[in-house]
């Protein structure tokens, strides 16, 4: 229940304070000829892979676990992706990311 606890306050964190507006709004890919957030910023797949990364060293942080942080990475990545493509809205991405998090404390038991 402790990791369970850790994992998911962790993700609140990687994703309402560690996320900053620039990233949240350069993570998706720009609609249109629209550019997120200017010519100079980063483009979205580098927002989206630093938010990923956040999250990820969050999950290895309180797993110790390398392969839970890889594949939370990764997840993350394709989770919020396909939430940035308006495939489903954010409590839809809410729950996944709570669902990955119930995976990791459940294997960790």
């Amino acid at each position: 229940m402790e990791t369970l606890f850790l994992l998911l306050a962790g993700h609140a964190l990687g994703d309402f304070v560690l996320q900053s507006d620039s990233m949240a709004k350069g993570k998706g890919r720009p609609k249109g000829n629209a550019t997120a957030l200017g010519p100079y910023q980063p483009t979205w797949h580098y927002w989206l892979t630093a938010h990923s990364f956040i999250h990820g060293g969050i999950v290895y942080l309180i797993t110790q676990d390398l392969t839970f942080g890889l594949a939370e990475t990764l997840l993350h990545w394709l989770i919020d992706f396909m939430k940035c493509e308006s495939r489903y809205n954010i409590h839809v991405d809410q729950a996944l990311h709570i669902g990955c998090k119930l995976i990791w404390a459940a294997l960790l038991i």
